[in-house]
């Protein structure tokens, strides 16, 4: 009785599993719907901030020290990296077999890890041209004439200059990234290549994680940094994938877009009269 239960359990299980990943991969596969993303995420990001008036302001999103914002937004990067670089191993190598394709798709993630990294140092030193040294004080902020940010802090002061949210630029920029490398699976499922429960649920754990990152993005527009900032940081991710995925990796000379060289090209007959 109990191993005919877990055998159902099993069946249901893989069902699902199949089902999911089959509606998934149809909704990121669609050109359309991914255009309509694009205007998804910008909403969220202009309009977003308007329902700071109509939510909990105690809720628990909105502390910094919240566990999402510790354990997940603060390293986004690296959980973006590891489950999506799962899933284009696992895609790409099984697509080709060849070891070759396979890292120069995964190079894809060194890029945008570079491109994080120097958006990072970008804004510190837009934040160290625009600021000013200030000293709380009972009666109000006195100011220092301290050249730069690192000896203020280090005088114990506050540093306040422009802050663009490395936040939402790192959200939106890897909300971009995995709706563009998770459209691939529709494809690969279209041209009838092996696809077992394991890639299956990298898959779908990619699509949780896309969700996951919508949600935190949403947060974070709402409860945390200046209008301005939050709009800023988005743009400067959609910019950064537009240099990315939009325009170079459409080039010979880059790691490629994705699924390119993954699938067989249809072959066209000729008549000769």
């Amino acid at each position: 009785m109990c191993g005919q239960a877990l055998r159902v359990l099993l069946w249901v299980a893989s069902a699902l599993l199949y089902f999911g990943s089959e509606q998934a991969a149809r909704l990121l596969g669609s050109p359309c719907l991914r255009r309509l993303y694009h205007a998804w995420l910008a909403a969220v990001v202009i309009f977003g901030p308007l329902l700071q008036f109509h939510v909990n302001p105690r809720t628990i999103f909105a502390s910094h020290g919240n566990f999402f914002n510790i354990k997940f937004v603060n390293s986004a990067w690296g959980w973006t990296c590891t489950f999506l670089g799962g899933f284009v191993l696992l895609v790409v190598f099984l697509a080709t077999r060849r070891v070759a394709v396979t890292a120069r798709h995964l190079s894809r993630l060194v890029v945008g890890a570079a491109v994080w990294r120097g958006a990072g140092r970008a804004f510190l030193l837009i934040e160290d041209l625009t600021g000013s040294c200030f000293e709380p004080l009972p009666q109000g902020l006195l100011l220092h004439e301290l050249p730069d940010r690192r000896s203020c802090l280090a005088a114990g002061h506050q540093w306040r200059g422009y802050t663009v949210s490395s936040h939402t630029f790192l959200l939106t920029f890897c909300c971009l990234l995995m709706a563009e490398e998770a459209a691939v699976f529709a494809k690969y499922l279209a041209h009838g290549l092996p696809a077992g429960a394991p890639l299956r649920l990298v898959f779908l754990l990619n699509v949780l994680l896309l969700g996951l990152w919508n949600f935190l993005l949403l947060c974070t527009v709402i409860y945390f940094h200046q209008y301005t900032h939050k709009v800023v940081g988005a743009a400067v991710g959609t910019f950064a994938w537009y240099l990315t995925y939009g325009s170079w990796y459409h080039q010979p000379w880059s790691p490629g877009s994705p699924g390119h060289g993954l699938f067989p090209r249809p072959h066209s007959s000729h008549k000769h009269n």
